[in-house]
């Protein structure tokens, strides 16, 4: 318990202390939503089932970065990171044709699923920069 107490205090002070930095921009509401999730493949199917999250990445409105990268560590698994303008984009695709033929096609290859975290992004490399 004193470990994650220390952790979190780590923390705390060193975003107090970025803050006061030229340059650190504070935290701002972008309306920018996100999404962190994990897919364990079945055996041997980690290639496959990567082929087919990225198959129905085309014409999504609203997303501004989906990224698919396999982990060094574990041959089943696999990390998405999303970016989307708003949550309602990001439900909007789970609509759209051609996610839900690639949802059709990757389901029997997933041997569990994990959503890590809903984010707010708050800019990037190739996202807006808001004001």
């Amino acid at each position: 318990m004193e470990a994650g107490r220390r952790i979190f205090m780590g923390g705390a002070l060193a975003t107090a202390a970025l803050a006061g930095l030229p340059g650190h921009a504070e935290p701002r509401e972008t309306g920018m939503y996100g999404l962190i999730g994990k897919f364990i493949a079945a055996d041997g199917k980690r290639d496959e089932l990567i082929g087919y999250l990225l198959e129905g990445l085309r014409d999504m409105p609203g997303c501004l970065s989906y990224i698919v990268a396999s982990d060094p560590a574990d041959e089943t698994t696999i990390w998405v990171t999303e970016a989307w303008t708003d949550a309602g984009s990001h439900k909007a695709s789970l609509a759209l044709p051609q996610v839900q033929a690639a949802i059709g096609k990757a389901r029997p290859l997933i041997a569990g699923m994990e959503r890590i975290a809903e984010t707010t992004p708050q800019g990037g490399h190739g996202l807006p920069s808001g004001s």
